[in-house]
């Protein structure tokens, strides 16, 4: 039996907020947009290439910005990091994660498995982004 992760639901206080740091900053594409009230609903947005959409809401049981732990997962860190900041999000320094823990890269390190940034949205939700290039 197959087990598949399809969504991450995303804790926000303001969907039109939300909508915008993720659509316009991040550019993901929308898939749709719910609207259950003036000021409430959810908006599903799918990273280009995932297979899992994430869906921005501000009626779950989550209190706003309280997600942390979440991993988005590209071929090349230093160009994502890049388009992060050309596109006006505060994307951190890259760092490596070994057996001492977290620590910055060292110049030209390979960066598979171990390299990492970290991002949040309007909100303070918590993501970070590795690079894996190649899986076994």
């Amino acid at each position: 039996m197959n087990w598949t992760l399809e969504v991450i639901v995303v804790p926000v206080a303001d969907l039109d907020r939300a909508k915008a740091f993720y659509a316009e900053k991040l550019a993901f594409p929308v898939d749709h947009d719910v609207r259950t009230g003036p000021d409430t609903g959810f908006v599903q947005i799918t990273p280009p290439g995932s297979g899992c959409s994430i869906v921005l809401n501000n009626q779950t049981e989550m209190a706003p910005g309280s997600l942390s732990g979440v991993q988005l997962v590209v071929a090349d860190l230093p160009a994502a990091r890049q388009e992060l900041l050309d596109r006006g999000v505060d994307a951190g320094e890259i760092f490596v994660f070994g057996a001492e823990g977290p620590r910055p890269r060292k110049d030209d390190e390979n960066l598979d498995n171990v390299g990492f940034i970290s991002f949040q949205d309007p909100d303070g939700n918590k993501w970070a982004v590795q690079q894996i290039s190649r899986r076994r």
